[in-house]
């Protein structure tokens, strides 16, 4: 499935990068982070901390795409067999993406979660695929539970200048709907899980946005056969791969005037936030679904409150055996994919590494450390010259592309003429959302009001009753079930506010914290049972 969306990815338009005199190419592939996965009981969901860093010194366009380190969540296989593929997921994490319009060098956060066969996705509220609300295709996939956090359409942004620091979420499911035997007035059944997204930040803690059961379930109607095995019923995968996925990295390449073939791509870095290297994923956990799921029940129906922390006893950290993998290549823009593509040659200058028994990192080489003997800086810059020598090029053998230094590549005058900086003239359209329909009856209680966020661009949001919110009016959900759902969703403002500890803390590295512009208080009279739903992101 992972070719066939690069495939897609690819049949895009071209950001022109380089001079004539040089080939056009790009950087893509996977860093895998190789873990022991946790027995089958652990279907609760999963949390982990991964670095976030500014991969590249500028944002270099619209093409740029990738992930920093994440994975990718599965509903367990049905029992029966099922006719064609049925992928489905939540995938989304840290990173840039083709459709991030207001980019800078920090990543931002997306949801990611995908139906059948990427028919819809949903990225956060009110985001998903296209930007069309006449075809919505996921846009109303995720509904909106805190009261404390504003979500922009482009992704949830960090703090700018965030370099190195552990952003921690996960995703659990809550008991927040009642499962139904009939799905839009189909005989189809949906069921009653609510993944919700839990952060752990340095600003912030606690759950922010939950995919609705319809968003999965919806597509049963037109295959029934399907009903019942995507994560709205199902439990979660446990066995989960942890990946960094990059589909494009700018590069260009050059044949050498005596042979040989040399390549120059965009500098791109890794964080050097520990003494040993660099800190990426930590403390990968799954979890049984009673670490949450029960205590929320039973409070729901009467009980007493539960208090939101994740019951550690019902968890199980994924041990890193220290080795990984990396299958990164350079790649013709307009081409191909092409498996046999020469790999870069990760081992000569980055060693995988566990850097304890739940930590997953890397070791750099001194021998490309840009200022050796001197303190260390931030970030490590990866070597940005490459070489394929000539005689290696028609070879069988799987010869990889060297790393050189650029004062040793004959072609250098020719590659220095790329450019992989931000494109001048960009300017993004802005986000918008209907003024009608959904989005105005009931329609918001307080608002409009702007914020200025730190990548440069302007969020108009407004108050909306939780149950009001434009996703659950598209939630399959009739009066009373919304009734019922506004019910147990106060009784998780009042007791689960922003300072509780939600998710297991980790044992090392520092929290990155939220763009503080998107942390807001509800208005007076609106502190439980309401939102701030945003309805324009633009440069203004």
């Amino acid at each position: 499935m992972l070719q066939s969306r690069l495939a897609a990815f690819l049949a895009g338009p071209v950001l022109l990068l380089a001079a004539p005199s040089a080939d056009a190419q790009y950087l893509h592939g996977y860093l895998g982070v190789p873990n022991e996965p946790p027995g089958e009981e652990c279907g609760g969901g999963y949390s982990m901390y991964v670095a976030a860093w500014p991969l590249l010194e500028e944002w270099p366009g619209t093409r740029f795409q990738t992930g920093l380190f994440g994975t990718w969540m599965f509903a367990r296989k049905p029992e029966r067999e099922v006719e064609g593929e049925i992928y489905s997921d939540i995938e989304g994490g840290l990173g840039w993406w083709r459709d991030t319009r207001f980019a800078t060098a920090t990543p931002k956060f997306i949801m990611g979660g995908v139906t059948l066969n990427f028919a819809t996705w949903a990225n956060g509220p009110g985001a998903g695929k296209g930007r069309d609300w006449d075809q919505p295709r996921g846009k109303y996939g995720v509904a909106h539970l805190s009261p404390w956090v504003v979500w922009p359409p482009d992704g949830l942004n960090l703090a700018q200048g965030t370099c190195g620091e552990l952003f921690g979420y996960g995703y659990l499911p809550l008991p927040l709907t009642e499962a139904k035997e009939t799905t839009a007035g189909h005989e189809v059944p949906t069921g009653n899980q609510c993944w919700t997204l839990f952060l752990n930040t340095a600003n912030f803690k606690g759950p922010v946005a939950f995919f609705t059961p319809y968003f999965f379930s919806q597509h049963t109607i037109d295959r029934p056969d399907l009903a019942g095995i995507f994560l709205d019923s199902r439990p979660a995968d446990p066995r989960r791969a942890v990946q960094m996925e990059t589909q494009y990295i700018p590069a260009v390449l050059a044949e050498g005037r005596r042979g040989g073939t040399f390549a120059r791509c965009a500098p791109t870095r890794f964080p050097r936030n520990d003494e040993e290297g660099s800190v990426l994923v930590h403390a990968i956990t799954s979890y049984r679904r009673e670490a949450l799921w029960d205590a929320a029940r039973a409070w729901f129906d009467g009980g007493p409150a539960a208090s939101g922390r994740i019951d550690p006893d019902s968890a199980q950290r994924h041990r890193i055996p220290g080795h990984g993998w990396s299958t990164w290549q350079f790649h013709p823009e307009g081409g191909a994919a092409n498996e046999d593509q020469r790999q870069l040659d990760w081992a000569s200058f980055a060693q995988p590494a566990a850097l304890d028994e739940f930590t997953f990192g890397y070791r750099w080489s001194e021998d490309w450390m840009a200022e050796p003997g001197k303190k260390d800086p931030p970030l490590f810059t990866l070597p940005d010259h490459y070489e394929l020598p000539a005689e290696e090029k028609g070879d069988q053998a799987p010869a990889q592309w060297a790393p050189r230094e650029a004062r040793k590549v004959p072609a250098r005058r020719e590659l220095a003429k790329a450019g992989f900086g931000r494109p001048e003239g960009y300017r993004a359209e802005p986000y918008t959302t209907p003024d009608n329909g959904c989005w105005t009856s009931p329609g918001p209680v307080a608002g409009p009001f702007i914020a200025l966020l730190g990548d440069g661009s302007t969020i108009t949001y407004s108050w909306y009753r939780f149950a009001d919110q434009p996703a659950l009016l598209n939630a399959d959900l009739s009066d009373a079930e919304r009734e019922e759902l506004q019910r147990r969703v106060e009784l998780l403002h009042r007791e689960w506010t922003k300072e509780r500890e939600y998710l297991p803390p980790p044992s090392r590295g520092e929290l990155a914290s939220l763009d503080s512009a998107l942390l807001v208080e509800p208005p007076e009279g609106l502190e439980i049972g309401y939102v701030p739903i945003c309805t324009r992101q633009g440069m203004d």
